[in-house]
């Protein structure tokens, strides 16, 4: 959207998205991210990039630095969504660089990963991911991945409207938490969050964080709507 479009929606949204007990995040287009912060003041919902660089300063015209997020007012960042990782070639050893320079930061990464449909079919979902998982967290503290947000998107279910089956985010979800339990510890594993992406809905939104290892949802344009609301408030 643009900023008066995101504005707008941002007051359209306000009061069906008010929650004690969920935690809202809009990620928004960098060019948008000034306006929303002013616009979402005194509601409870924060505001998230899309994507940043991992250097502080340099010859990098077009970036936009995690201290230049920080100083707009953001609290999160989405890190190595499937777009990223498709459209621009971003590998995990850049967005391990990332994920550790929002942690420098002070930001709260939201880093993604996800299956193709052709890898799905091959059974080599929870190898493929596992090795994401195992990749961008390299070098990162166990303290530091208790206060993220990982968020399994399978790539075949992004803008398609297809979702998983309950069963199959249950399973790369829980999937993802025994890697961090693998990794670090259990009380780790315990403490991260870890969200579903992929045509998330007011219809199926309650199912899918009814279970035990999806703790909320990475919702893409079932937010821009007023249908948003139900999602925040499924129960």
């Amino acid at each position: 959207m643009t900023p008066s479009q995101a504005v707008e929606l941002c007051g359209t949204l306000k009061e069906l998205v008010v929650s004690d007990s969920v935690d809202v995040v809009y990620c928004v287009p960098a060019i948008d991210i000034v306006p929303v912060v002013e616009a979402v003041k005194g509601t409870n919902v924060a505001v998230g990039a899309e994507n940043m660089y991992f250097e502080a300063k340099g010859a990098y015209t077009g970036e936009i630095s995690a201290e230049m997020l920080v100083d707009a007012g953001v609290k999160y960042v989405i890190i190595g969504h499937s777009e990223r990782r498709d459209y621009f070639k971003e590998d995990d050893v850049l967005l391990n660089k990332k994920v550790k320079k929002a942690l420098e930061a002070g930001l709260v990464p939201i880093l993604c990963c996800g299956e193709t449909l052709e890898q799905r079919e091959m059974g080599v979902t929870m190898d493929w991911i596992r090795l994401q998982i195992k990749s961008d967290l390299t070098g990162v503290t166990a303290d530091q991945v208790k206060g993220m947000v990982i968020a399994y998107e399978p790539i075949w279910a992004i803008g398609t409207g297809k979702t998983a089956t309950t069963q199959q985010a249950e399973e790369v979800c829980k999937g993802i938490r025994d890697c961090i339990a693998e990794i670090y510890d259990t009380d780790t594993a315990e403490a991260v969050r870890i969200q579903y992406g992929g045509s998330v809905n007011a219809a199926n939104a309650a199912e899918l964080f009814a279970q035990p290892d999806i703790d909320g949802g990475l919702v893409g344009g079932a937010s821009l709507k007023a249908d948003f609301g139900k999602i925040v408030n499924y129960k």
